[in-house]
């Protein structure tokens, strides 16, 4: 069984996205993933792009005129 956990970073800049992004990561167990929102545009591509230099798995669940929704697995 899965457990999501949802966090809702529109309208956050960035680098501070990204900080909460790692902070949920490091608190989530195994069997969880992460549901983030945040804005196109700059907020998406740090995001992204930092997520792939970590390592993570993800993908794009919902996207909009203004934000995405992106899905992280754990990888512990």
């Amino acid at each position: 069984m899965t457990f999501i956990k949802h966090l809702d970073l529109k309208s956050v800049p960035c680098p501070l996205n990204v900080v909460k992004i790692k902070l949920a990561l490091e608190k989530l167990s195994t069997n969880e993933c992460l549901i983030v929102e945040l804005d196109k545009g700059e907020p998406e591509e740090m995001v992204l792009n930092n997520l792939k230099e970590m390592g993570c798995l993800f993908k794009q669940i919902k996207e909009s005129e203004k934000f995405i929704k992106i899905k992280i697995l754990n990888g512990n």
